[in-house]
């Protein structure tokens, strides 16, 4: 109870709008996965918005003004007979209640952050679709994110192996100022911003640099995050979090993390970048796995999580405090109920004040804790297992009060606003 008092003086003090937040909750729409179906819960609610099942092979996306909502399923008949799985790219106009195919095969799509269009992949072709035709960008492209204008692109193109050896990893901008729908040439607006060493690494780890991907801009725009990571199987326990300045003339390597598990993220206004550092992966154990925070630049990285802990996701509360999923450490078990399962912390960084706010039933654990500003309010998923693709959806208070079940047997999901 002191702890619980403590922490709610103490975000008083930050967030003195918590008791009005509740009013402003049915504001934020949320697209789910639920039974191998799409629905979308808005103002209070809920509303499946397709009629036939499906495998859904990604997160829903919501368009920048909440318009769209962009989605992918595997397709039931594939075109491509050499092709194991094709993934269509689909998307439903919430005012309309339509639904529109924008391509028969792609991957990787993303919303412009500025109007209704779609950056995808369809082999090494970046392309854009305008929801009525698609234009190819460029060729060669490993991986891809737009830059906060809409105007541009960040691209990468993997290291080859050839007789003498890999290649190295090359970073690109490519601009679409001048308009994407008739491009005379898919080389011309594009620029190399950056050769990545062949070799990376922190510390005694290096590793290989063969692919650079999950871009991130930092608040000012001025910083870029990326992962650098090795071969496919190696990529699986160790990667390369690096940052790098947008004209490309400061390069840095964070630290090492795993692939997939714990996405890097920025805080909101200051240039503080957030990871889960450490090589493993989790079937490997429930340990090395650190929270960690940078300044940049600066760049030295300070620790916040306890020993003894290890850490299963994170967010962004402000730039002085986060909300983190924390496991006691321990060996992987291959039974489920012997392994465990996180509660949710809060952490300041101010005084690294540090104090439970959720406690989940024994067989039960809180995951992917996701900070609404819209709403202050932090959402989670709580679930037996981690791996479970139905779990239910909880929101409270950063305090951990008034938490209650927002969405029941939940799949993939997003929220528009996300921030």
């Amino acid at each position: 109870m002191k702890k619980l008092i403590q922490l709610m003086l103490m975000l008083s003090l930050i967030f003195p709008a918590i008791a009005s937040a509740e009013e402003m909750a049915e504001s934020v729409k949320v697209a789910f996965v639920r039974d191998d179906y799409l629905w979308i819960q808005s103002n209070g609610k809920t509303e499946k918005i397709t009629t036939k099942k499906a495998t859904y092979t990604d997160s829903p996306q919501w368009s920048f003004d909440g318009r769209m909502l962009l989605y992918q399923k595997e397709a039931i008949e594939p075109i491509n007979e050499q092709t194991e799985t094709q993934n269509e790219l689909w998307v439903y106009d919430v005012k309309t209640k339509t639904h529109r195919k924008i391509f028969y095969d792609g991957y990787n799509p993303k919303w412009s952050p500025t109007e209704n269009i779609v950056a995808f992949q369809s082999g090494g072709v970046l392309n854009i679709s305008d929801l009525k035709s698609f234009y190819n960008i460029a060729l060669g492209v490993s991986s891809y994110e737009w830059q906060p204008n809409g105007k541009e692109f960040i691209v990468s193109s993997n290291a080859d192996l050839r007789p003498d050896g890999w290649t190295h990893p090359i970073l690109f901008t490519i601009s679409i100022e001048e308009g994407y729908q008739d491009l005379s040439s898919l080389t011309k607006n594009v620029k190399t911003l950056f050769v990545i060493p062949k070799e990376i690494g922190k510390e005694d780890v290096k590793i290989p640099s063969i692919i650079a991907n999950s871009f991130a801009f930092s608040p000012s725009k001025k910083w870029l995050s990326f992962i650098v990571s090795p071969t496919a199987s190696w990529s699986m326990d160790s990667n390369m979090l690096c940052v790098i300045s947008v004209d490309g003339k400061e390069f840095t390597i964070m630290d090492e993390v795993i692939l997939y598990e714990f996405t890097p993220k920025w805080s909101f206004k200051k240039d503080l970048l957030g990871y889960i550092a450490g090589g493993g992966r989790i079937v490997s154990g429930f340990k090395n796995k650190q929270l960690k925070v940078a300044e940049i630049p600066g760049y030295e990285a300070f620790k916040l999580t306890p020993e003894n802990y290890a850490e299963m996701g994170f967010t962004w509360v402000d730039d002085n405090s986060l909300i983190v999923s924390r496991v006691t450490e321990s060996e992987w078990s291959n039974d489920p109920e012997k392994r465990p399962n996180p509660s949710l912390f809060f952490v300041a960084l101010n005084n690294q004040k540090q104090i439970q706010i959720t406690t989940p039933p024994k067989d039960q654990g809180d995951y992917n804790p996701i900070y609404l500003p819209t709403i202050n309010k932090i959402t989670w998923v709580r679930t037996k297992n981690r791996m479970e693709s139905n779990q239910d959806l909880w929101k409270a208070d950063i305090t951990g009060e008034h938490a209650e079940i927002w969405i029941r047997n939940v799949g993939s999901y997003a929220f528009f606003p996300s921030n």
